[in-house]
C-alpha cells in the first residue's frame, strides 16, 4: 500500500486516507509504507522547529539531499522559511504545521500525531528544542521507540532566549534520559554544556557537520565578480563576517577590533558584513558602527544566498562570536580556501586546527592583532597559498558531506534495530 500526499493549504489539518493532503507538498508524491527490512530503506521522519536560515536547518537540508540510502520526510512545526522550497525542489516530502513561533497549537499537535500514525517511520529524528520536546514525546506516545534528538547550539543565553524556550529547554533536560535513544550533536562543546545544564550524560553521539566541496570551493571568477560589484580592488584587504544580528555573534567585539585597525593609516581594509540584520535599517547596528567610528570601513550586504561567492571574495573570514557550537560559516570559508580568524568558543579551535588563528572571546585587542598577522602574511604569496590549501584540505579530510551522511545513516540503521 502507498500513501499519496497533496497540497492542502498551509495550516490545515492532515486527513488520513489513501490520499493524504499535506500543507505544503506541491504535487502528488508516493510514499511507500513497506517496512525497511523488506524494502532495504529505513523511513526517517525529521521533525524540526522551523526552516529559517540557520545552522541546524542548513544541516538538515544538506543531510536529506545527500543521504539517499534511506527515505526522508520532513515536518516543520512552523512554516516554509528558507529551506522549505529547497527541500521540495530536491523532491523531499515536506509538511509545515504552521504553529505560531515559540508556541504550540492543538491543531498542529493533532496533525503531527497523524503524521506519525500514517507514515509509520522507522526512526524519528528531531532537530532543536521545541521539536525535540514535541516530536519526541508524541513519537513515544505513538509507540515509536527509536527517537533521536538533535542539539546544534551550546545552550541558551538567558538574556536572549524567551521564557517559553527556556521552559522547553528545562523540560527537555528532565526527560533527556527517557525520551531519546540518542542525542546527536555536531559539537563536543555543545554536549558538555548541555550535560552541565542537567541533560543526561549517557546517550550522546557526536556527528560533525559536513559540507559539499563541489559547492564550496576556490573560485577566482566569483571573487572578481563580487569585488567589482562592491567597487573593491583585488589588491585591497577584505575582512568578511557572515552572521545574523544576534548577541551571540558579538558584532561589538568585531567593531572594537576594526576600530583599532583603522587607527593604522598604512593598513587599508574593508569589512563586508552579510547576514540577516546586516542592513542600514538596523538602528542598533548603526549605533554601534558610529560608536566605534567604523561605518566608512564597513559594507552592509544583508542576507545572501551566495555564501560560497562571498567566502571567495573575502581575504579572511572573521568570527567574533561569544557563543557557538560548530559554525557552518567557518567550515564553508575554509572549504573555499579562505583562512579564518575566530574566537575560541564551541568546537572552533578543533575545526580550524593550525590553518587559521584562534583568539579569546570578547578580546578585541587579540582579534585585531590576529587580523594584522593575516594581512601581513598575505604579502607572501607562497605562504598564503599554502595556508589556503591547508584550509580546504582540512575540510575535505574530516568534514565532508559524504562523511556526515554516512555517519547519520549508520546511526539510523542501528537505532531502527534497537541498538
Amino acid at each position: 500500500m502507498k500513501l499519496i500526499l497533496r497540497t492542502s493549504g498551509v495550516g490545515r489539518g492532515i486527513s488520513v486516507s489513501k490520499r493524504w493532503p499535506t500543507p505544503t507538498c506541491s504535487r502528488w508524491v508516493s510514499i511507500p509504507r513497506t517496512p525497511w527490512g523488506r524494502s532495504g530503506r529505513i523511513k526517517i521522519l525529521h521533525v524540526i522547529t522551523g526552516l529559517e536560515n540557520g545552522g541546524a536547518e542548513a544541516a538538515l537540508y544538506r543531510l536529506c539531499t545527500a543521504e539517499r540510502r534511506h527515505s526522508h520526510f520532513v515536518v516543520s512545526l512552523s512554516g516554509d522559511g528558507k529551506y522549505g522550497p529547497l527541500l521540495r525542489a530536491a523532491k523531499i516530502p515536506l509538511a509545515c504545521l504552521a504553529m505560531p513561533k515559540g508556541r504550540l497549537s492543538l491543531k498542529g499537535l493533532a496533525s503531527l500525531r497523524r503524521v506519525f500514525s500514517t507514515y509509520r517511520p522507522d526512526v524519528v529524528q528531531c532537530w532543536m528544542y521545541h521539536a525535540n520536546l514535541v516530536g519526541g514525546v508524541l513519537a513515544r506516545l505513538g509507540g515509536i521507540r527509536p527517537v533521536l534528538w538533535g542539539m546544534h547550539n551550546c545552550g541558551l543565553d538567558p538574556r536572549a532566549a524567551s521564557f517559553t524556550t527556556r521552559a522547553v529547554d528545562r523540560i527537555c533536560a528532565l526527560i533527556s534520559g527517557i525520551i531519546p535513544a540518542r542525542i546527536v550533536s555536531c559539537s563536543q562543546n555543545a554536549s558538555r554544556r548541555h550535560i552541565h545544564a542537567g541533560y543526561s550524560s549517557s546517550n550522546w553521539t557526536i556527528i560533525p557537520n559536513g559540507y559539499d566541496l563541489a559547492v564550496f570551493e576556490p573560485d577566482d571568477r566569483a571573487r572578481a565578480r563580487l569585488r567589482q560589484d562592491w567597487s573593491i580592488g583585488d589588491g585591497q584587504f577584505v575582512i568578511g563576517n557572515v552572521a545574523r544580528w544576534h548577541p551571540d555573534k558579538d558584532h561589538q567585539n568585531l567593531f572594537a577590533a576594526l576600530s583599532r585597525l583603522s587607527m593604522h593609516k598604512s593598513f587599508p581594509f574593508k569589512c563586508v558584513l552579510a547576514g540577516p540584520g546586516m542592513t542600514v535599517e538596523n538602528t542598533e547596528l548603526a549605533v554601534l558602527l558610529e560608536r566605534y567610528d567604523v561605518r566608512h570601513k564597513v559594507k552592509l550586504l544583508g542576507p545572501s544566498d551566495d555564501i560560497a561567492g562571498l567566502m571567495n571574495a573575502f581575504d579572511i573570514h572573521v568570527l567574533a562570536s561569544s557563543s557557538e557550537a560548530f559554525p557552518n560559516v567557518v567550515a564553508e570559508a575554509m572549504a573555499c580556501g579562505t583562512p579564518c580568524v575566530a574566537t575560541d568558543v564551541g568546537d572552533i579551535a578543533m575545526l580550524v586546527g593550525n590553518t587559521g588563528l584562534i583568539v579569546p572571546p570578547r578580546n578585541p585587542d587579540a582579534l585585531s592583532r590576529s587580523i594584522e598577522i593575516m594581512a601581513s602574511e598575505i604579502q607572501d604569496a607562497r605562504s598564503w597559498a599554502s595556508r589556503r590549501q591547508a584550509c580546504r584540505d582540512r575540510i575535505a579530510a574530516d568534514f565532508s558531506l559524504e562523511r556526515m551522511a554516512h555517519s547519520y545513516g549508520l546511526l539510523w540503521e542501528k537505532s531502527s534495530l534497537g541498538r
